[in-house]
């Protein structure tokens, strides 16, 4: 028997998309002609606001604070996304505001990477329409971007069938993003690219969180954008003496780093606080370890192994006789890498310092940062043009931060103002070491940095949303 020749039409391994193609651009066509038959549909929805981002809801707090501040103002929310996290209970309660769920597409395995991903685009494409299309008729859809492929072109579609205006909340840049992984010249990239600039344009309005991306949205989008920048939620600040020890306690039961280093028959402790069993007053433990905390979606725009290795210099130092405390570093955060680091932190042996990974609840999470002594951000923009919002929560509960440096992050962090700013471990090491010396002793620069946020008065995302979104919308219909 002849052995069997080359493959006659090498595109034939794209099999399954043979039958699938025309039956989704069959699917396609018909819809858009179905919507732009009603393009003439009278805008409506009595002042009803559509909050969408093709993530997840729990771990998207700007869309949260959108959905609350329209609920404040007496409008109809539907909030619609990935509902893997549990969303912060203020959301949970509010009486304006449904959340709308979109199912996570899991296991699509068919195929090569490039056709899998073009069926989860085409797939999501629908399921995202079909969800928009069942909602009650809304005014306006504000949608945050990224992600934006497919949701800006799905969100244009829908409100086309609505009669709904598009907001785009820009936080960065989906193909700079996409980037990281693929590299700026990558064919998808570029596609990425080319669709955000097409169809940001087809938006209404647009919000931005910097101005530098205001401006680079008119350079080289044409896009005319309002900056609105990140500000804390009114529940991040400091946290009182009893409420961070009864945290303590809590995060006690299934961390060991909280736990008391020495047992006091005569009080209730943890590592950082006792509770007098006669009094019920709390104070702060003698010798305590200072807490170091960083938040973190474990991605590849955040390299933590900076941290990691200004943490090997900080065990050193003490070693060779410095006086500096024990170190409790707490990271938190869901991610994809989150494995990765956890495999690295095991390999670390320290005497004086002690790493947590937790996954906080979101009543929980400005109570700790309200509770701790010094803020880490890694942070570094995939475009240069986005801010850390972890940092503004920081900043909300007057939280001193140690930032790595990027191109706009000067618009939040004011070195040696409000923080440091930090270009690699060894900055980061010696930064450590200068703010913590004779901890919790002397009142040096980390008591200076939190007495300037103290004073500073920055506005709350309410009062800055008021400002600055409100007259976008005008008034309630």
């Amino acid at each position: 028997m002849a052995a069997p020749g080359p493959w006659p039409w090498p595109g034939l391994w794209l099999w399954p998309g043979l039958w699938l193609w025309p039956a989704v651009t069959g699917a396609v066509l018909g819809l858009l002609f179905l919507l732009l038959w009603r393009r003439r549909r009278r805008a409506g929805g009595a002042g009803r606001v559509c909050v969408a981002v093709l993530g997840d809801l729990g771990r998207s707090p700007r869309m949260q604070y959108h959905a609350l501040a329209l609920a404040r103002h007496g409008r109809e929310v539907a909030l619609l996304g990935y509902l893997q996290n549990r969303p912060h209970r203020d959301v949970l309660r509010s009486e304006n505001i449904q959340l709308v769920p979109v199912a996570e597409l899991r296991g699509l395995r068919v195929g090569p990477k490039l056709f899998q991903y073009v069926l989860k685009v085409l797939v999501q494409s629908v399921q995202l329409l079909y969800t928009l299309l069942r909602i009650e008729q809304p005014s306006y859809i504000l949608l945050q971007n990224p992600p934006g492929l497919p949701s800006i072109a799905v969100a244009w579609v829908a409100g086309l069938f609505w009669g709904s205006k598009l907001i785009i909340d820009w936080h960065n840049y989906g193909y700079t993003i996409m980037s990281l992984s693929h590299g700026r010249n990558h064919p998808l990239v570029l596609i990425a690219k080319w669709y955000e600039k097409l169809f940001g344009r087809l938006s209404d309005y647009n919000l931005c969180v910097t101005d530098a991306m205001k401006k680079d949205l008119w350079v080289n989008f044409k896009i005319r954008a309002v900056t609105l920048y990140d500000k804390p939620a009114s529940y991040f600040k400091e946290t009182p003496l009893d409420l961070q020890h009864n945290l303590f306690m809590k995060l006690a039961k299934d961390y060991e780093p909280f736990k008391p280093r020495a047992v006091n028959p005569s009080a209730e402790g943890s590592a950082f606080t006792e509770r007098d069993g006669k009094s019920g007053n709390v104070v702060k433990t003698r010798g305590r370890p200072a807490l170091l905390i960083s938040s973190t979606s474990w991605t590849e725009d955040e390299d933590f192994s900076v941290l990691l290795r200004a943490l090997e210099d900080y065990e050193r130092f003490i070693k060779e006789g410095a006086k500096l405390p024990a170190l409790v570093c707490v990271i938190t955060g869901k991610g994809p890498l989150k494995d990765y680091y956890n495999g690295l932190i095991q390999k670390l042996h320290f005497k004086h310092i002690q790493i947590c990974t937790p996954w906080l609840e979101a009543e929980d999470y400005p109570l700790l940062l309200g509770s701790a002594d010094l803020g880490v951000c890694l942070h570094q923009s995939s475009s240069g043009l986005d801010l850390p919002m972890k940092v503004v929560d920081m900043f909300g509960c007057c939280l001193p931060v140690c930032a790595i440096h990027f191109e706009c992050l000067h618009e939040l962090v004011k070195h040696n103002e409000n923080g440091l700013i930090f270009r690699d471990s060894k900055e980061l090491a010696e930064q450590l070491k200068m703010l913590f010396l004779e901890f919790p002793h002397v009142e040096g620069k980390l008591h200076s940095f939190r007495e300037n946020l103290r004073v500073s008065r920055q506005l709350r995302w309410d009062e800055s949303w008021d400002q600055i979104v409100l007259p976008l919308l005008g008034n309630k219909e």
